[in-house]
């Protein structure tokens, strides 16, 4: 690290601090040559990929956006803003997993739509009925049956076997 003070690049470093959440590190500098100090700070830098419209336009990936559309399906809904944040993370990793430097909106889209279904049916039913732009209610009888719990098919459990005794002497 080159010392902003004179320029020379033997710097030392005198003490190493990371924050709580362990996602920066403080470090105290000294430079060998005109005995300053000074700090730095390190932070991963991550490179979200660019967006991909349906018209073809690209913008940058926007957390603050996409916390916003989940929270306004999730409107009134019981789901814990950690949960949010939670869900919008895991978008997030999986982003970066791809690789690639740019993503379909359509791929964001299915991302929340999955991640959705997991938090609350009614907000996966209202963001899919904007996202998909459903046409009619058939649309959202189709989505609604997709969500809702498939009834159990009652046991076909084998009768009991025959009492020996019964059938020697009758009931």
């Amino acid at each position: 690290m080159k010392c902003p003070f004179c320029g020379d690049p033997n710097t030392q470093v005198t003490d190493t601090r990371e924050n709580e959440d362990g996602d920066v590190v403080r470090r105290r500098r000294r430079c060998a040559n005109c005995d300053k100090r000074f700090t730095t700070y390190e932070r991963i830098d991550l490179k979200m990929p660019h967006i991909v419209k349906r018209n073809g336009n690209r913008t940058e990936f926007d957390h603050a956006k996409l916390a916003g559309s989940m929270k306004l399906a999730l409107r009134k809904r019981p789901v814990t803003i950690e949960s949010i944040d939670a869900a919008v993370d895991r978008i997030e990793a999986r982003l970066l997993s791809l690789g690639e430097q740019e993503v379909p909106s359509e791929k964001i889209g299915e991302l929340v739509m999955k991640e959705l279904k997991e938090l609350d049916k009614v907000a996966y039913i209202r963001f899919a009925s904007v996202y998909r732009n459903f046409a009619d209610v058939d649309e959202f009888s189709e989505v609604i049956r997709e969500v809702q719990p498939r009834p159990r098919r009652p046991r076909n459990d084998p009768p009991a076997p025959a009492d020996p005794e019964n059938e020697l002497f009758g009931d």
